[in-house]
């Protein structure tokens, strides 16, 4: 049958390709000696150049060659440094140094804060997002380190576009900076309170943790010294149940100024106004006390579980 005798052809026409006459006449010659294998093209390389006498001299072995490219990668590897082919004239290895990265510094503080007020509100209401994180770089070097008691009125569309970065996932930890600074001075306070800060603060203090929250209830906190603030702050509805939140989650100072709130909003509510049971905040408030809170913090809570419960007494 034909396909008895097929695999005997095709052993044939195996031997008789190239590459297994090729292989056998590097075993045997036909006149009987034995001849050297020759080199296969991969392992043919030039001989490398003679670098002079002032140099390192190179192996001519495989082996060094193998060697001193396997100590070039590692050392290329650890020193972070860009992979490079020696020079066909040169086998001295040599390293290019590495560019140093640009960093880009933080704008200079402006001391003179109408001048500081200028150009920020510039920055913030050219609608570059890198113009605007600079801006509030330039706001936070320049108040917050030693923020002055007596502040020039931030402008308005200023206060406004800081409490708008109170949402912003990059700007919201240098807002609550800035505003925390800006609210030391009772002028702004007031600027604050108009261009909706408090509301703001509410809305979003839950967000934040660590000293972020702390500083967001600080402003908040300063706000409610102005009558306006205290009494928007007692208007809004979140107020009562974000504050007994931010007291479980927050801090020694952070559970100060939480408490510090709730003081302002009980203490000038009539009975009958709260938005939630004066018994539920006060449960609230002694577990806060329990917990890590500063003296100033117990002495609010203190007077604030006093007020409570005369609330609770009036209800009808």
């Amino acid at each position: 049958m034909k396909t008895h005798h097929q695999p005997k052809h095709l052993k044939t026409q195996l031997f008789s390709c190239g590459f297994f006459r090729h292989c056998t006449q590097t075993v045997l010659s036909p006149t009987g000696a034995t001849l050297h294998s020759p080199p296969l093209p991969l392992s043919h390389t030039p001989p490398p150049p003679q670098p002079p006498r002032d140099q390192c001299e190179s192996s001519t072995s495989s082996a060094s060659s193998s060697s001193s490219t396997t100590s070039q990668s590692f050392t290329q590897w650890r020193f972070s440094l860009p992979s490079h082919s020696p020079t066909p004239n040169n086998n001295t290895l040599t390293f290019t140094p590495t560019p140093t990265p640009t960093i880009q510094t933080q704008p200079d503080p402006i001391p003179n804060l109408e001048e500081l007020f200028h150009v920020s509100e510039l920055q913030l209401s050219s609608g570059s997002e890198p113009d605007k994180t600079a801006a509030l770089h330039l706001l936070e070097r320049s108040l917050v380190p030693n923020p002055p008691q007596h502040q020039p009125p931030c402008p308005p569309n200023l206060m406004r576009h800081v409490i708008t970065n109170l949402r912003s996932p990059t700007g919201a930890k240098l807002s609550t900076k800035i505003l925390f600074a800006l609210c030391l001075s009772e002028s702004n306070r007031r600027v604050a309170v108009e261009s909706g800060a408090a509301g703001a603060v509410v809305e979003s203090v839950t967000e934040f943790d660590g000293a972020p929250a702390g500083r967001a209830l600080a402003a908040l906190e300063l706000m409610c010294t102005v009558a306006e603030g205290a009494e928007e702050v007692r208007a809004h509805a979140l107020t009562v149940p974000v504050m007994v939140t931010m007291m479980g989650k927050t801090g020694a100072r952070g559970k100060e100024y939480a408490i510090g709130v709730l003081a302002v909003i009980y203490g000038g509510m009539a009975a009958g106004r709260q938005t939630a049971p004066p018994e539920e905040v006060a449960r609230a408030v002694e577990l806060a006390l329990q917990e890590e809170c500063s003296e100033r913090g117990r002495r609010k809570g203190a007077q604030l579980l006093k007020t409570l419960q005369q609330l609770s007494e009036t209800e009808p």
